[in-house]
């Protein structure tokens, strides 16, 4: 129950910061959310730190791991999840999962945005 509130405090707080970074940022430029990339690239760089000092050992604490890296870094961005996994493909020499893991995430991530705007419009 513990390790369940731990990540939904970070998520919670990871979450108040990405809409504070839209907020802040995606107003620069018409064609590009330079929040939502501040924050994806920021998660990349936060979720490889705490899962690198989480894999020393003795650094954090399995808690403090799924509130930073799970919570925080799953709140603030599902990209840096899906960076670090890629990651993790690439470093295991699965080029093939690699490339289909990735363009099928991304081309059936849009299809699935566009199927659910197209079925908003339905009710």
């Amino acid at each position: 129950m513990k390790q369940l509130l731990v990540v939904f405090l970070g998520g919670g707080a990871g979450s108040l910061l990405r809409y504070a970074f839209s907020k802040t940022f995606n107003g620069y430029f018409s064609h590009f959310f330079l929040g939502t990339f501040l924050a994806n690239i920021l998660g990349c760089l936060l979720i490889g730190f705490i899962l690198g000092m989480s894999a020393k050992g003795n650094v954090l604490t399995e808690n403090q791991t799924l509130l930073l890296a799970t919570g925080f870094c799953g709140g603030f961005t599902t990209f840096s999840s899906f960076a670090f996994e890629k990651h993790s493909l690439l470093t295991n020499g699965d080029i093939l999962q690699f490339l289909l893991y990735t363009l099928s995430s991304i081309i059936i991530g849009i299809c699935a945005i566009a199927l659910g705007l197209w079925a908003s419009k339905l009710l």
